[in-house]
């Protein structure tokens, strides 16, 4: 029986173009960067390793020291000043960040969902891909209405060891709210990284309104539809717990 949700974030209850938002995103933490006296170009690129290194760690570290471990050594930065730099990122996160929250579509359906599965009494996971502190992804939860209290896990980097599409990083989320995977869906808009999940047993919806597929993966063979379209699904669903989805 299903009982649990993991919700993606970005593209999907949060609804935005990718592209949009980094670009955005990218123009706004330079100037943190700038401030501190350091280039911008360079230290961009090593936001980009930073990064990469994340997508690419393997469970051995958490993705906060595997992102500013690289970070550090791409720019040669003595240990207080990349922690300074840490400290200014985090700051942003709370604050100028909050400037991106412009490329946002904003919609009800979001809140409204995620309240009306809260009171019907199924665990929620906010399954976002862990490359952002957690206080980035509480600014970019209250850009659409959503409160971090309505999940029981939410994933940041200092929390994960993996990232999506990595397998590890279910099983990390599965361990830690002690579910099996046939009891849970994940919902997301990547086929690469939101519909993994499908190959360790759980069930997974590809939400198509911002769909990421760059790739041109054939996704025909996943249950998908728009938020709107799942939110019906949803919201019909019996209280508490449900059988496996004919969505």
């Amino acid at each position: 029986m299903i009982d649990t949700i993991l919700f993606d974030l970005d593209g999907t209850l949060l609804r935005f173009s990718q592209k949009e938002f980094i670009r955005l995103y990218i123009s706004e933490i330079s100037k943190v960067f700038v401030r501190m006296g350091m280039d911008a170009e360079k230290s961009v690129k090593a936001l980009w390793a930073g990064t990469k290194s994340m997508v690419e760690n393997d469970g051995s570290v958490p993705n906060k020291e595997r992102f500013w471990s690289t970070f550090a050594n791409t720019l040669g930065l003595a240990g207080e000043q990349a922690k300074a730099v840490e400290a200014a990122c985090d700051s942003f996160y709370s604050n100028e960040f909050n400037v991106v929250k412009a490329v946002v579509d904003q919609s009800e359906i979001p809140s409204r969902l995620i309240q009306k599965l809260v009171c019907k009494g199924y665990t929620l996971v906010l399954a976002t891909n862990p490359m952002f502190p957690a206080c980035g992804v509480e600014s970019r939860l209250a850009w659409g209405g959503l409160d971090p209290r309505d999940f029981i896990l939410i994933t940041h980097y200092a929390n994960s060891s993996y990232c999506k599409p990595n397998q590890g990083y279910y099983n990390e989320i599965f361990t830690k709210i002690d579910k099996k995977p046939e009891q849970c869906i994940m919902i997301g808009n990547n086929p690469a990284e939101d519909m993994a999940a499908d190959r360790l047993g759980a069930e997974v919806f590809l939400v198509t309104d911002y769909m990421e597929n760059e790739a041109g993966a054939d996704i025909s063979a996943y249950r998908q539809g728009t938020l709107a379209q799942l939110e019906e699904k949803l919201i019909s669903l019996p209280d508490k717990a449900f059988a496996p989805l004919a969505l």
